[in-house]
């Protein structure tokens, strides 16, 4: 597979230092490479599963990139501060934070098959916490950095679960739907700091957690019959989008959220 590279054009990233949660696989792992492919400095490559984490980080290093490996739980405030208190010691700063961390934490057998109305609130954890708290989290630890600097890109992943609704995911809708309104808040608050604060919304997109889903055939041309393009999505589509939204390209962009769905759901 080869890197989108614009090094040295408009999405050049100039040596800055970014931070991606979740980066030990998919999605976020696509996006690690993304940015140290255009001009980024260094890369955090932040993740539950600490074996992840450094085979992505090895990735990093040989697009010739300083990377770190940061084991961490995005749920743990206290974890959260200090990966990005060793990611200073490391690098410097961190000037990019994707908030990439989702779905139901690290073991997807936490997602509940129950219809909402026979679930109890401890069942709704684990998705209120990685989608929603784990967000809170990793932006505070970010701000005071960035507001000192008066520069800042964040950047989150959410899901068109959160801007439409989905049946049987109705935590999993409003932890991401909060997470954007969070985020324009957020926007709101921080853009005199010359830091923008903007979501991309998903939809379904080939990774390791949905392959086992997509192998039933069946069920992959359900899913396809809502796509205007006829394919489902790929980590590089979502890294294209968080690519520009870190760069200098998208800086009177701000409290956004962009789609990147293949038309299953639309902007207005």
């Amino acid at each position: 597979m080869k890197e989108q590279t614009m090094a040295g054009g408009i999405l050049d990233l100039k040596g800055r230092i970014g931070l991606v949660t979740g980066a030990g696989q998919g999605v976020g792992r696509q996006i690690a490479l993304h940015l140290a492919a255009n001009g980024a400095g260094g890369v955090v490559v932040n993740d539950y599963y600490e074996e992840r984490a450094k085979a992505v980080a090895t990735e990093v290093e040989k697009l010739g990139c300083k990377a770190l490996a940061s084991r961490c739980d995005v749920t743990d405030f206290a974890g959260v501060m200090g990966a990005f208190e060793q990611a200073v010691r490391a690098l410097g700063r961190v000037d990019i934070l994707v908030n990439n961390a989702g779905n139901y934490g690290p073991d997807p057998r936490n997602i509940s098959r129950k219809p909402f109305w026979e679930q109890s609130p401890n069942e709704w954890q684990a998705a209120l916490q990685t989608n929603f708290f784990g967000v809170l989290n990793c932006t505070r630890a970010a701000l005071p950095g960035m507001i000192e600097r008066g520069y800042g890109r964040i950047v989150t992943v959410i899901s068109d679960a959160g801007r439409v609704g989905e049946p049987n995911l109705e935590i999993y809708s409003g932890a991401k739907a909060g997470a954007a309104g969070f985020i324009r808040a957020i926007a709101k608050d921080v853009g005199r700091y010359s830091i923008t604060a903007n979501c991309v919304a998903l939809g379904t997109t080939r990774t390791p957690t949905t392959a086992r889903m997509l192998e039933v055939e069946e069920y992959t041309k359900k899913v396809l019959r809502h796509y205007p393009i006829r394919r489902l999505g790929e980590p590089e589509d979502a890294a294209n989008m968080v690519l520009f939204l870190a760069s200098d390209a998208s800086s009177w962009m701000t409290g956004q959220t962009i789609p990147v769905n293949g038309g299953y759901s639309f902007a207005v």
